[in-house]
């Protein structure tokens, strides 16, 4: 029986990224082993000098697959990479699949990445990048997780936020070198698939694998806290674009946002503090 990897992060699914990976051994046939990806110096290296035979699983959430396809080179891997979903909002694996799978090949879908600059450096990511409320809720999800062993209750953040301490901002947004200007936006993502946040679909007609690699800007705006929180809740079946005085959707290869106040961002998960703009390109 040949070897199987499983690579996994250990501060996945509320730090129980290696109990994932034990439990995912009944998923794939073969002796397994585990690597702490964030032990490895060098990623490419070691996926290069893995024995040819030996099979690699990635055990993350949407925060580990970030940090793999930051860490290779995704449009040259030298071998399959299978990947088993082990956090706990999971977006890329519910955007491309159903729950009855328990892995699929990835290397498909992280080619040809979208890249993000903000506050001078430049990232690829998977699922999306939020702007406005949606940074804001990961910003004060950070620090109650720093503080607490609970569940975060990103919803109820959320809502405390349209309410009380959250501000919307003016926005100027450029799209493929045409611009426009947004008052009082409440967010303003730009998507390449379809779902962020642990299941909120802000964009229900992105494709992932869309053949001109276009991405989706979707801006909320305009409208004051009592109607925003009503139609807010609908982002979780994909509902609150019906609402086209509100919502507003923009396809295109490159995006520029700029808020006239700064506030948190959020890449796959992953929140920068203090942003003023960030740019996107397809």
């Amino acid at each position: 029986m040949r070897d199987i990897i499983f690579l996994y992060n250990p501060l996945s699914h509320n730090k129980c990224g290696r109990e994932m990976a034990e439990q995912s051994v009944q998923y794939i046939t073969g002796t397994p082993k585990f690597e702490d990806i964030t032990k490895i110096d060098n990623l490419t290296e070691f996926i290069n000098n893995t024995a040819p035979d030996t099979r690699l699983a990635l055990v993350g959430g949407d925060g580990t697959l970030n940090n793999f396809v930051n860490r290779v080179d995704c449009d040259n891997l030298p071998r399959e990479i299978l990947y088993i979903p082990g956090g706990t909002g999971n977006d890329f694996f519910v955007d491309i699949t159903n729950p009855s799978q328990k892995f699929i090949p990835l290397n498909q879908y992280i080619k040809n990445l979208p890249t993000v600059t903000v506050n001078g450096i430049t990232r690829k990511f998977l699922n999306g990048i939020g702007y406005g409320i949606d940074g804001y809720c990961c910003e004060i999800g950070d620090i109650q997780r720093a503080s607490s062993d609970k569940p975060v209750n990103y919803a109820g953040i959320a809502i405390k936020g349209l309410l009380f301490h959250f501000k919307p901002r003016n926005a100027t947004i450029t799209v493929d070198g045409v611009t426009k200007e947004i008052k009082k936006a409440w967010l303003c993502p730009t998507m390449k698939g379809r779902y962020y946040g642990g299941g909120m679909q802000i964009a229900p007609a992105q494709d992932r694998l869309d053949a001109e690699k276009k991405l989706t800007l979707v801006c909320m705006h305009g409208s004051g806290k009592l109607k925003t929180l009503i139609v807010f809740p609908g982002i979780f079946k994909g509902e609150h674009v019906k609402h086209k005085e509100m919502v507003e959707i923009i396809t295109g290869k490159e995006f520029t946002v700029r808020f006239d106040k700064p506030c948190a961002l959020q890449i796959d998960g992953d929140t920068v503090l203090n942003v003023s703009e960030y740019t996107v390109k397809a």
